[in-house]
């Protein structure tokens, strides 16, 4: 069954990261950023490249000084997902990168110092193609703007941010994004509100510093899941003290359950309860674990009971019902197979990728065709 969603998305001037279109019509993109020391090239190309498998649409790296400019130029030469450095302070940094081939620069104007600085890396910027990210954060706001508000609020968050816009307005420089982030959902949320109404450009969402894996996740889902409902926001990334890898996967989660994104397996699936025929969260666990390099979109669902299994299982492209003696296979809605607990994993698994291959082969047809 083909799900379409229902949100508007506001309307945003498109830019690119490199090979990447962010805003406009383009699907929101999911990042995370580099938490390996850059200057540690191997260990940084490494986890870069586990990103780009888990379906990372760009990455940032942490560039604070020139050694680590240096390093990032060896990690560009290995690593073809659009990069984007993070600088602060030092405008020669910002100049060097954008040589040595970075897709986007998250900045901030005012503190990257003198206008004659500004102008020098819009300029680098402007000639080799690369876009820029103002990020303002609750926790390094202006010192004058702390004093102004007496503490970090949506308005002082928005007044931080126009400034920095005001910086590349000047300069007639417009490829250029901008986020509003706090830890706080109700400040972040407010600010992406209030900041949308006053651009054009597109908006990077993040709950900043949200925590741990799962309440950083429910924090994360909590406020991007408004915005996102609201249509506002064109590239994300889920900021967790965890592996950078489970920030792209609760990501494009968040998406999926939005209808915003279709990335890998889609499960649908019970909680389990006394009616389960099978063990339902053993069985997902397991699962997940198996097929989440799958890229390919696939609505799959596991019930473990006739009470809503037949129903859920006729909706999704793979399906599942727990019976006794045996479990029943759907495929495209229609009753297809039975199997035994023993063998259910190990099927379900083959069935799945089986059903992906045959899918991603026809989207590949459908792309070639135009």
């Amino acid at each position: 069954m083909q799900h379409t969603s229902f949100i508007k998305r506001r309307k945003s001037r498109q830019i690119r990261v490199g090979s990447l279109l962010v805003g406009g019509d383009a699907p929101i993109s999911v990042q995370s950023m580099t938490n390996t020391e850059t200057c540690d090239v191997e260990a940084t190309v490494r986890q870069i490249q586990d990103l780009e498998k888990a379906g990372a649409d760009l990455v940032r790296v942490s560039v604070p000084s020139m050694e680590a400019a240096e390093a990032f130029g060896k990690i560009r030469q290995q690593i073809q997902l659009p990069l984007v450095a993070d600088i602060h302070f030092d405008y020669k940094i910002a100049l060097k990168v954008a040589e040595l081939g970075v897709d986007c620069l998250r900045i901030n104007p005012g503190n990257i110092g003198r206008e004659d600085r500004v102008r020098e890396v819009v300029a680098a910027a402007r000639d080799k193609g690369i876009s820029i990210r103002i990020g303002v954060n609750a926790g390094s706001l202006e010192k004058d703007l702390q004093k102004k508000y007496g503490e970090p609020t949506p308005a002082a968050l928005v007044e931080s941010a126009l400034r920095h816009v005001d910086h590349l307005d000047r300069l007639d420089f417009q490829e250029f994004k901008v986020s509003v982030k706090a830890s706080d959902v109700f400040m972040a949320v407010e600010a992406y509100r209030q900041l949308a109404r006053e651009i054009e450009q597109p908006l990077h969402l993040g709950i900043t510093e949200a925590g741990g894996l799962r309440s950083g996740t429910v924090k994360s889902a909590v406020g991007l899941g408004a915005l996102l409902m609201d249509g506002i926001g064109d590239t994300l990334r889920i900021s967790l003290a965890a592996d950078p890898v489970e920030e792209i996967k609760v990501g494009f989660d968040l998406l999926k359950s939005l209808r915003l994104r279709s990335k890998g397996v889609n499960f649908i699936a019970c909680p389990s309860c006394s009616r389960q025929n099978f063990d339902v969260v053993a069985t997902m666990n397991e699962l997940e674990n198996r097929v989440e390099d799958l890229l390919t979109p696939l609505d799959v669902a596991v019930i473990g009971c006739v009470v809503n299994g037949p129903g859920e299982a006729r909706e999704a492209e793979l399906g599942l019902t727990g019976g006794t003696p045996q479990h029943l296979i759907y495929i495209d809605g229609k009753p297809a197979s039975k199997v035994t607990s023993e063998h259910l994993i190990d099927q379900l698994e083959e069935l799945i990728r089986t059903k992906a291959a045959a899918k991603q082969a026809s989207l590949d047809q459908l792309l070639a065709k135009d």
